[in-house]
């Protein structure tokens, strides 16, 4: 349980890190922002929690498909998980989850 709880700390850790890093750079940015607000809602269903941090954690992990170093490309593979993820568990995203979103990225990443 304890590790569990080690683990989302430093998801949450590194997930801040690459978004402060690239931020508004990403064209989806929003949707990954979104993402975290809505699996780390504690009224969202557990099924929808693991699906996106899933997601989350594959765009934080520096290890993936298509390299985050190679310029335009890189981020191709991540902003397609994030998608799928999203479709998968749509109904389960509030406006308030996207409107979070938007207030963070306007106000400073």
């Amino acid at each position: 349980m304890r590790r569990a709880a080690r683990d989302e700390e430093r998801l949450k850790g590194d997930f801040w890190t690459l978004l402060r890093k690239v931020g508004r750079k990403l064209p989806f940015a929003e949707d990954v922002l979104a993402a975290f607000y809505c699996a780390t809602d504690p009224t969202t269903e557990r099924r929808v929690k693991l699906i996106l941090l899933g997601a989350i954690g594959y765009f934080v992990l520096p290890v993936d498909i298509i390299p985050d170093v190679l310029p335009i490309i890189g981020f191709t593979d991540d902003a397609a998980v994030i998608a799928t993820a999203l479709s998968t568990v749509a109904r389960a995203m509030k406006p308030e989850h996207r409107e979070r979103a938007r207030e963070t990225l306007d106000a400073d990443v």
